[in-house]
């Protein structure tokens, strides 16, 4: 018999959790240093900043730039990012076990550090705007790690931290959950590497997305 539901509300990064996006979005970013003849940063830095808003992204992957030249820069890794990002594909299974978890009467939502027309368009391009009924982007609140996108959608959906799941790829999400009171699901095969992950104690570590659903099935 199944144990009664732990969550209510799970709250899903975007990319490198459910599109496998990690390596176009370093490739995007490494292009756009050579545009503008900046320094390109270790493959390892540019994975780092994955989940931040771009603002924030810019500063820590390049703090010599000054806060004046960010546009151009956003400008040529939107240039390089959108001439690919429809053929990035889901990691395999995400669709049908987010239809899934939807049928099953969770609440699904996105936090992500995309922009909300990026957030949009994946969702279109994807086919899963009817599963998820709330998001959060970084143009439109405070950036990941600060709690504000999960505390923002607990009081949209009326839901307390303890009924909230934030599942990520990245120390961004986790210290994000952290930092509003919520448990984490550490998804390995994203962003950053399994250790910087277990080291903010999530409820389990996925090395795969098929892993992280079958432990979705049996404890969310």
């Amino acid at each position: 018999m199944r144990m009664p539901r732990q969550f209510s509300l799970l709250v899903f990064d975007w990319d490198g959790t459910l599109m496998d996006s990690a390596g176009a979005i370093v490739a995007s970013l490494l292009a756009s240093c050579r545009d503008l003849d900046l320094p390109e940063p270790s493959d390892a830095h540019a994975r780092h900043i994955i989940g931040l808003g771009i603002n924030e992204a810019i500063a820590a992957l390049l703090p010599q730039l000054d806060a004046a030249d960010y546009p151009r820069f956003t400008e040529r890794y939107r240039h390089h990012f959108l001439g690919q990002d429809h053929e990035i594909p889901l990691f395999a299974g995400v669709h049908d076990a987010i239809s899934g978890l939807h049928d099953a009467g969770f609440m699904l939502a996105v936090a992500t550090g995309k922009s909300r027309r990026g957030l949009d368009r994946a969702l279109r391009h994807t086919g899963l705007d009817e599963f998820f009924q709330g998001s959060r982007c970084a143009d439109e609140t405070f950036s990941k790690p600060h709690p504000a996108m999960l505390l923002e959608l607990m009081d949209e959906f009326g839901v307390a931290p303890r009924q909230t799941l934030m599942i990520g790829d990245t120390t961004h999400d986790l210290q994000m959950a952290h930092n509003a009171g919520v448990p984490s699901l550490a998804a390995a095969y994203g962003a950053h590497p399994k250790d910087g992950l277990l080291s903010l104690a999530p409820l389990a570590c996925a090395d795969s997305f098929a892993e992280l659903n079958q432990w979705l099935t049996a404890n969310a």
